[in-house]
């Protein structure tokens, strides 16, 4: 049997692989003779992954909520693989940041256009009973959703608003500026000021590993990035216009999807139901009380007078 000329060049370049690390070609050759083929199923590990969708109750409606929010999860992760991407680089080409927050911005596109099953995907009745077998549980103690927030612009930004700006944190201690976070005031109770057990239970798992992310990416996020960044004047023109799809993504429409929701399944006369975690939704979740913007450099002043009042479509 002869080999064609192509199977004999993946051969020689093979062996120049495996000898300048001081490894033996024939005994990988062997492995891969040995080796089964792979499966798509085994790939994808597609049994573990449907073994996943544990649920509290029998209402069948619980398994639409378990599986959204795996999902959701599983994007936020590819965000952060993104991220993570141009972050490692101390100094990444315009066209790679440009491609990278493109690809977020599919990511969230995607699951903004797919929320509708969590809005109209439920039956109200069984939504509100099985709810109450996931206390004190709550989407607020999603730990990548909050990673994407730190990866993505100068941690000032992230602080209460009545924080943002006072130049006293100029130079303030990463750990100090992270107790005037403004994700805590949606998980504190209003009558006392207490945290929730929501909160505190996120706090005690995730801090350390949040401050230590924040700390690293105080002066290498991607707002950082962007501005030491090499540009054309198109390069310029697409990166803008990424960066602005990526604030009002994150903390306009998709905050959004969440009140849509939280109306549907929540509002109620006279007086809403409260979340699973103690936040108020109400106050915690619309985007105009917020006020959390990313890049505010990057908007007109009628723009952020306006911010979240509407999905701020172009």
């Amino acid at each position: 049997m002869s080999f064609s000329p192509e199977a004999l060049e993946r051969l020689s370049l093979l062996e120049e692989k495996f000898a300048a690390m001081g490894q033996d070609l024939v005994s990988y050759l062997d492995g891969l003779l040995y080796a089964n083929f792979t499966t798509y199923w085994d790939y994808i590990n597609l049994d573990t992954l449907l073994s996943l969708q544990a649920t509290k109750t029998d209402f069948p409606d619980e398994k639409i909520f378990v599986v959204y929010h795996q999902i959701t999860e599983l994007y936020f992760n590819l965000c952060l693989h993104e991220l993570e991407q141009i972050q490692a680089q101390e100094k990444p080409s315009a066209q790679f940041i440009i491609d990278r927050v493109k690809r977020i911005n599919q990511y969230f596109e995607a699951l903004i256009r797919s929320f509708g099953v969590m809005v109209m995907g439920m039956e109200r009745e069984q939504f509100l009973k099985f709810r109450m077998s996931l206390l004190p549980a709550s989407g607020f103690q999603s730990a990548q959703y909050r990673k994407i927030e730190i990866c993505s612009t100068d941690f000032k930004n992230l602080l209460v608003k009545e924080k943002r700006g006072m130049p006293e944190f100029d130079e303030t201690g990463t750990e100090d500026l992270f107790d005037h976070i403004y994700w805590k005031t949606g998980a504190t109770e209003l009558a006392t000021g207490k945290k929730t057990l929501t909160l505190r239970q996120f706090e005690e798992k995730y801090s350390a590993e949040l401050i230590e992310l924040a700390k690293y990416s105080r002066n290498n996020n991607l707002w950082t990035k962007y501005n030491i960044a090499a540009k054309t004047a198109d390069e310029e023109k697409e990166l803008l216009h990424q960066l602005r799809e990526l604030d009002l993504n994150v903390n306009v429409r998709w905050p959004m999807q969440h009140m849509k929701s939280a109306a549907r399944y929540l509002d109620k006369k006279p007086e809403a139901i409260a979340a699973t975690g103690g936040t108020n939704w109400q106050k915690y979740l619309p985007p105009r009380f917020q006020l959390r913007i990313f890049y505010p450099s990057l908007w007109s002043a009628e723009e952020l007078e306006n911010w979240g009042r509407t999905g701020m479509e172009d």
